[in-house]
């Protein structure tokens, strides 16, 4: 997935109200940056860390500048949310991802369910219906110099929960659900469920993998100019 170009880099002097970012250009230009990330951002935001953002050509935009990319234990992070989606659907036309090959059609942001919607649905008429539900992660708190372990969620999200029920409800009608946990970091080699921060989603997400629900879990190749899918890392569950 190509960034938007050009990418403005700066430092950050403050993230607050979740969607907000103040940063020093390194022009020597203060902006208000929208953040799009609605999670805590451990370890992402801590003053003077560099950052990128781009500029939206929109000229009623409110904050015409997104955060994309902080730098972090010596590597490039993304923290825009919105795009893992758009990443995944690159990695699956690529065929990049061997366990959702086959399928005739892909649509994106697709109703189901009472109260959700899917990021991913593959459509084939011998292969059924495949439901695809991707998580953006850059939480990393181990304290290794390489290979560390990266883990999800940073905060607690009954939202998620809920998509993982979801999900399941699908298999039970004779559908495949898969969920992907797409880290947007290079540095890490494992993957977990933060279960102290939220224990509820990690006996979710078990139950559903007991019922059928596929987990994916791959890293990313990142540059000042693109975020691409890269390898299958190894999921934790114990």
């Amino acid at each position: 997935m190509q960034l938007p170009k050009p990418l403005y880099c700066g430092a950050l002097i403050k993230r607050y109200k979740r969607f907000l970012a103040d940063i020093r250009l390194e022009s020597g230009e203060n902006i208000t940056a929208h953040c799009p990330n609605p999670g805590r951002m451990t370890g992402l935001s801590n003053p003077g860390s560099r950052v990128w953002v781009s500029r939206s050509p929109n000229p009623n935009r409110k904050l015409p500048f997104t955060l994309e990319l902080i730098e972090a234990d010596g590597g490039l992070v993304g923290v825009n949310t919105h795009h893992p989606n758009k990443i995944v659907r690159e990695a699956i036309e690529a065929h990049k991802i061997a366990q959702l090959e086959g399928y005739a059609s892909l649509r994106t942001e697709v109703n189901y369910a009472e109260r959700s919607r899917v990021d991913i649905l593959l459509e084939d008429e011998k292969l059924g219906r495949c439901w695809v539900e991707v998580k953006n992660v850059h939480l990393r708190r181990d304290n290794r110099k390489s290979n560390g372990i990266a883990e999800f969620p940073d905060s607690v999200t009954a939202r998620g929960s809920r998509h993982i029920e979801d999900l399941t409800d699908r298999i039970k009608i004779g559908d495949k659900s898969v969920l992907i946990f797409l880290i947007q970091r290079m540095d890490c080699k494992d993957f977990k469920i933060a279960r102290d921060i939220d224990p509820l989603y990690h006996e979710t997400l078990l139950r559903g993998m007991e019922n059928g629900l596929e987990v994916l879990c791959f890293d990313t190749n990142i540059t000042l100019s693109c975020i691409s899918l890269r390898n299958s890392i190894t999921f934790c569950t114990t």
